[in-house]
């Protein structure tokens, strides 16, 4: 039974060409332009490169900031 790809090739052939230059110490970071050594980092800037240019990527988990606390307004007596 063939199942449904959940990342097309063409985001594969982006991550794989991250990855090598990852490896040959040419890639950058986008915003700071260091030097990317984390694999897992390499990965995601591929993903990342290969959702902008139209790949079959599924959607990026959004990271909850301030992990859904609410302030507790202080009662005077």
């Amino acid at each position: 039974m063939a199942t449904k790809r959940k990342y097309s090739k063409k985001a594969s052939k982006k991550v794989e060409k991250t990855m090598r230059e990852r490896k040959k110490g040419t890639l950058r970071s986008g915003r700071s332009g260091k030097k990317v050594k984390s694999r897992k980092q390499a990965i995601a800037i591929g993903l990342s490169e290969a959702r902008r240019s139209g790949a079959k990527v599924p959607k990026k988990k959004s990271s909850r900031k301030g992990g859904g606390r609410k302030k507790k307004s202080s009662k005077k007596k």
